[in-house]
């Protein structure tokens, strides 16, 4: 079901009730960009990870958002999709209101509009939304606005006056005299003729100020004024109309009610933010952690910036999550699953050794027909559909044929624990304790001239086996040793490079810290090749036959003639992808070495610790 802000207040109860009869909800959100930061690298910890999220990709906008309510039916064995897709745009309600500004990325907006994205519709008719904070800040000053008006009685309201100004006279400039004298004698007229309304001529905002105040301070009870908007919101004018005290009370009233209500509509999209926190429902994702982040931005409260803090507010507001890229991509799925993105993981779901359950759609709900990927409510109906398929899946290992549904104790080894994309060791982000710390020995951080390239990393480290590289910026890198135990020979011959330094992980995430001492820079940041040219050479050592900088020949020669014991190796040799989306990425790195207990299956989701 597509909702705007023209049917939102029609289907806000029909989207209550789907939500309270929910088994589990599943959500997914579209947005103008991913990331204006400094680059995701595979060696990130989780409080690095959620720093450059946080201030790199909230200011992006929210343009959709998918909600897909899926309940169990226990007598037909089925399960009854409800899937909504809103439209997302904060338009502000008045001036007072929070004009928000946003980002947009160029590559996303692209692939988006490629998508059958309707930007008109985004922009048009979006639904609004306000934060608790702005909503509450909103609200005070329409109580200070109502408090001065009643100390100003009898009320003499516009929606574009500034009432802390009602009290007192304001004077006229010589330039506006005639314009105001000619307003004053039509208004005039209007009262001695037998005319219910009369329309006054457009004008700014300072005019119509004025006209409020002259008018009040003559007139005073007998006429009744009202900015009004004129057609395609082109031009604003004053609608004058005959009264008195009683009637401009009643007016005032209503006209606070119509504010208030404003304001209400105005709330918008938060209320099914709070809808969803409120239910305490299982909220399933895929790949959520970018969606959690955006929620709690945007429609609850400003993230804080130690993870710690971030993890309270979620558990908070959403006690239970379940991200189902993480889901496929542990045991038992990790060696049925080759590639986790959405589309490719329920496209595999549908294959044996999984069985597809059954789905189906209310009347008043059109469904899915044909795939319709990055529309937020189908991508939000298709993560609860692989929920389900991957969690009976689970109940086989029980011998149980009845659906897994939320609360069992196969579930719990996922639950509240998001996905962190391209990180090698740390596959999820615990919201429930203390994040995974892995051992980082055989990882160095390693600066070198920006003339370097992948492969002169490699070649640096060829003796030392296959290796991964995570890019920081154009001069410095994590690398990776795939074999281990040679990180110590690593570092002994490479630490007292001439052009380059490597220095161990821990040395660089701790400098005073690890390893009792400091060791000083061994050269200038910016040093350029020593030819001056910065041409790549032909390598004469047998052994390297490749073409390399000039600084890394040199040290390579010197590394094999002192370890002619360690023959080299280039098989397995790694980079990381620098760019991909969410939902486009189609790396299959391995994402932790899992110990598994292979005795028992069942046993498995007794000991999740021990994955």
């Amino acid at each position: 079901m597509e909702i705007t802000r023209h049917n939102f207040k029609q289907v806000i109860d029909q989207v209550s009730e789907a939500v309270d009869e929910a088994s589990f909800l599943c959500i997914d959100g579209e947005f103008t960009g991913l990331n204006n930061g400094p680059a995701l690298h595979g060696f990130d910890t989780p409080q690095e990870r959620y720093d450059k999220l946080r201030k790199g990709s909230l200011d992006f906008l929210f343009v959709q958002f998918g909600l897909c309510a899926f309940k169990y039916e226990t007598e037909e064995s089925r399960f009854v999709a409800r899937p909504f897709n809103f439209y997302i745009f904060p338009r502000p309600l008045n001036r007072n209101a929070p004009d928000c500004r946003f980002l947009c990325q160029a590559s996303s907006l692209h692939f988006l509009a490629s998508q059958g994205m309707d930007f008109n519709k985004v922009f048009r008719d979006g639904i609004p939304y306000l934060s608790p904070v702005d909503e509450q800040q909103m609200r005070d000053t329409l109580d200070q606005k109502h408090a001065t008006q009643q100390l100003n009685s009898p009320p003499f309201t516009s929606g574009s006056s500034n009432t802390s100004d009602s009290g007192r006279t304001i004077q006229v400039p010589a330039e506006h005299k005639d314009f105001i004298q000619q307003t004053l004698t039509r208004i005039q007229s209007f009262i001695d003729s037998e005319e219910e309304t009369l329309q006054l001529e457009p004008c700014n905002a300072y005019l119509r100020k004025l006209i409020y105040s002259t008018v009040k301070n003559k007139f005073s009870s007998s006429v009744y004024l009202e900015t009004k908007v004129g057609e395609q919101n082109q031009h604003y004018f004053i609608e004058a109309s005959k009264a008195n005290e009683e009637l401009l009370k009643k007016r005032g009233k209503e006209k606070r009610q119509q504010e208030l209500d404003e304001l209400d509509d105005a709330v918008g999209m938060s209320k099914i933010i709070r809808m969803i926190c409120q239910s305490g429902k299982l909220v399933i994702g895929h790949n959520m952690l970018l969606d959690v982040l955006h929620l709690l931005h945007k429609f609850s409260y400003p993230l804080p910036q130690e993870i710690d803090e971030f993890k309270s507010l979620v558990n908070c507001l959403f006690p239970r999550l379940l991200d189902t890229k993480l889901m496929a991509s542990m045991h038992p799925f990790k060696e049925l699953v080759s590639n986790t993105t959405l589309g490719d993981l329920e496209a595999t779901l549908g294959k044996e050794p999984f069985k597809v359950p059954v789905i189906v759609f209310p009347e008043d709900f059109p469904g899915y027909k044909t795939a319709q990927e990055h529309q937020a409510g189908y991508d939000a109906y298709m993560t609860g559909r692989c929920f389900i398929i991957m969690a009976n899946y689970l109940g086989t290992f029980k011998s149980q044929s009845k659906p897994v549904l939320p609360g069992s104790a196969l579930l719990e080894p996922f639950v509240n624990k998001l996905y962190l994309m391209r990180v090698q060791d740390i596959p999820y982000v615990n919201l429930a304790g203390q994040d995974l710390k892995p051992n980082r020995d055989h990882v160095f951080h390693v600066t070198f001239p920006k003339e370097w390239k992948s492969n002169d990393l490699y070649q640096l480290f060829r003796p030392f086996g296959p290796i991964y590289i995570a890019w920081i910026d154009d001069k410095s890198a994590f690398v990776a040793l795939t074999k281990k135990d040679q990180s110590d020979l690593a570092y002994k011959m490479l630490c007292e490079g001439v052009s380059y330094r490597v220095r161990r992980y821990g040395d660089h995430k701790e400098p005073h810290t690890s390893h009792g001492r400091k060791r000083p820079l061994s050269f200038p940041e910016t040093i350029p090749p020593r030819n001056g040219e910065g041409k790549r050479l032909k390598v004469t050592s047998s052994d390297v036959g490749r073409r390399v900088s000039p600084v890394t020949q040199r040290c390579i020669t010197t590394i094999l003639e002192e370890a002619e014991d360690k023959p080299p190796t280039e098989a397995g040799e790694e980079e990381e992808e620098e760019h991909g989306d969410e939902d486009g990425d189609e790396m299959k790195e391995e994402i932790l070495e899992e110990k598994t207990n292979e005795s028992t299956q069942a046993q498995l989701f007794e000991e999740p610790e021990a994955w």
